[in-house]
């Protein structure tokens, strides 16, 4: 199995200082990425792991504007401006976040839309195939409150964000974050940060150069 290890990702406002994830590809896969061709790649349908007359407006939106994600190249190789931000993201206690594949420019843009979040979510699964789970939308609580000294706390669609204070495991200034789990079932919560269905067991191992 190659080893293809992704650039460093972007940091937000210099904030950001998380190690790059090695994605592990099959050679038909790392043949597939380098060719533009989506058609054999680190991607299999998995399904839809939600029941699917759980949706919630934002849930629906999110659900319906990430289809395309379900393929993780989709973001890696054919669109500009995501990178890998963070390996395999497990609670403290339980549960996890996953793999957070980010669009850093969307992180301080003082815009929250529901069809364009700032983070991917993806569960590793085994033979380096990836799972989209949920989504992540996040602002950083300094830039929100320069741009909207009045605005109180930001919501995404009606549903209030939270605060993640400084400092943090993330190693980022202050900031505002929502999970929603469009993905994947959360018995937690459709808008809790961990989810127990989740889990970092089949995060690939860092290679050692």
């Amino acid at each position: 199995m190659l080893s293809v290890s992704l650039r460093k990702p972007a940091h937000f406002l210099g904030a950001l200082a998380l190690a790059a994830l090695p994605l592990g590809l099959s050679p038909a896969a790392a043949l597939a990425a380098d060719q533009n061709d989506l058609s054999a790649d680190l991607y299999m349908d998995h399904g839809d792991h939600r029941s699917h007359g759980d949706f919630s407006p934002l849930i629906k939106k999110v659900h319906d504007a990430t289809e395309k994600y379900k393929n993780i190249n989709v973001a890696l190789y054919k669109e500009k401006g995501w990178a890998v931000a963070t390996p395999c993201v497990s609670g403290p206690d339980h549960g996890a976040m996953g793999i957070h594949v980010v669009k850093g420019s969307r992180v301080a843009d003082g815009y929250l839309d529901p069809t364009a979040p700032e983070a991917l979510i993806y569960e590793p699964l085994p033979n380096g195939y990836f799972r989209l789970v949920g989504v992540e939308f996040i602002q950083l609580a300094d830039d929100w409150a320069a741009r909207y000294p009045n605005g109180g706390v930001p919501s995404v669609d009606g549903n209030l964000m939270n605060l993640v204070g400084f400092p943090n495991r993330y190693g980022l200034p202050a900031f505002y974050e929502l999970h929603v789990w469009a993905w994947e079932d959360n018995p937690n919560g459709n808008f809790s940060d961990w989810n127990n269905r989740v889990t970092c067991e089949k995060q690939p191992e860092a290679r050692r150069d």
